[in-house]
């Protein structure tokens, strides 16, 4: 038998056969989300999305193998992404061609399925890691890890963010100074960074970032956008900041990956104009340990165990806060930088995230 915490805080002790079931379904789950990063990224969903084919007129249009096309057709006509037409043609339905192809949607999870497969393809590394105390750095984790992150909150931030903003009067009205300068710390891809910049046309933002290729996609991003111009990339941490330079300073969904939050929030601080605001954004789990067994609380967990916590642990030495940071930790660590509080915005829901603000 094994025991698991419920939602409702009580022990729960699951039979043999119980966790045999629960074990056999996840790994039904986990071939899933395996199909479907292969089915990305050979660009097999998006041929199907222009119409239904055989494994035939599939490897036509997109490339490939035939007879691994069938297989794995049949495989998702199996599992319900895919449904079959009388004429034996398999069909790409519009609710999950939008999850798996639509990368302005607020659905699009294509990206999640890639992330995963990155995560899986350093088993090895990790196993390692676990074993010797080391890390797994996001060099090490590759393209397919930083671009899934990108494109997987490109919408969110494209779409969701300026409006969030908007709803706060004491952000919006400080990004909305006329020349104000703007810092995204860990910055990506830099959707982040663009989206701002979209929203206070008057604003110059300055992302940073620590990963190179991050760097150069963030770049390329912006040029596309047209506002390479407003926005500048900088291959560096937050101790690039220049003192008292910026009127606000965010951090998206980066800090728990950190080696030293402290140091990041204490050189944020320092960057930071008298009157400035600070906004990190960061994952939506539970206020303590035991609190929540949820999806959301157990997705946190796998990416921390497969991507967060060997990442922060790849440098060293390293704070090793994990994906599922508490809002006491980072009240913790803002103290240790010498902030004076922490609030939790009321941003309402944001996807997977959180807001909040911290009180110099």
């Amino acid at each position: 038998m094994s025991t698991v915490e419920s939602s409702t805080g009580q022990s729960a002790t699951l039979t043999a056969d119980e966790y045999a079931g629960k074990l056999f379904q996840s790994s039904v789950a986990f071939v899933d989300v395996i199909a479907a990063y292969l089915g990305d990224r050979l660009g097999w969903y998006r041929a199907l999305a222009s119409g239904p084919a055989t494994p035939d007129e599939l490897v036509a249009r997109a490339g490939g193998s035939a007879r691994y096309a069938r297989e794995w057709l049949e495989q998702q006509a199996t599992s319900g992404v895919l449904s079959v037409d009388p004429d034996g043609r398999f069909r790409l339905g519009s609710g999950p061609a939008e999850v798996l192809t639509d990368e302005q949607s607020l659905n699009y999870l294509a990206p999640l399925a890639r992330m995963l497969g990155a995560a899986a393809a350093q088993l090895p590394a990790l196993v390692e890691a676990y074993r010797t105390g080391g890390g797994v750095s996001w060099a090490q984790f590759g393209p397919d890890m930083r671009e899934s992150q990108a494109d997987m909150n490109r919408p969110w931030y494209e779409h969701k963010l300026p409006e969030v903003l908007a709803a706060l009067p004491e952000i919006h009205e400080v990004l909305s100074r006329p020349g104000a300068r703007i810092a995204d710390v860990g910055c990506g891809g830099g959707w982040s960074s663009i989206a701002i910049a979209r929203a206070y046309p008057s604003s110059r933002v300055d992302g940073h970032d620590v990963d190179a290729p991050s760097v150069e996609l963030a770049r390329s991003n912006a040029t596309a956008a047209g506002l390479a111009d407003r926005v500048t990339f900088h291959r560096s941490g937050a101790e690039a900041l220049e003192t008292e330079a910026f009127d606000a300073i965010f951090a998206f969904e980066c800090l728990h990956d950190m080696a030293d939050p402290v140091g990041t929030l204490r050189n944020i601080r320092r960057a930071l104009k008298p009157d400035g605001v600070v906004v990190i954004m960061d994952e939506a789990v539970a206020e303590r340990f035991g609190d929540s067994t949820d999806d959301i609380e157990r997705i946190m967990y796998g990416f921390s165990l497969m991507i967060c916590l060997p990442d922060g642990l790849s440098t060293q030495p390293s704070a090793g806060t994990g994906t599922v940071m508490r809002p006491e930790t980072l009240r913790s660590y803002a103290r240790q930088a010498g902030f004076a509080d922490v609030t939790v915005l009321p941003t309402g829901e944001f996807g997977l995230w959180r807001f909040y603000r911290l009180v110099p």
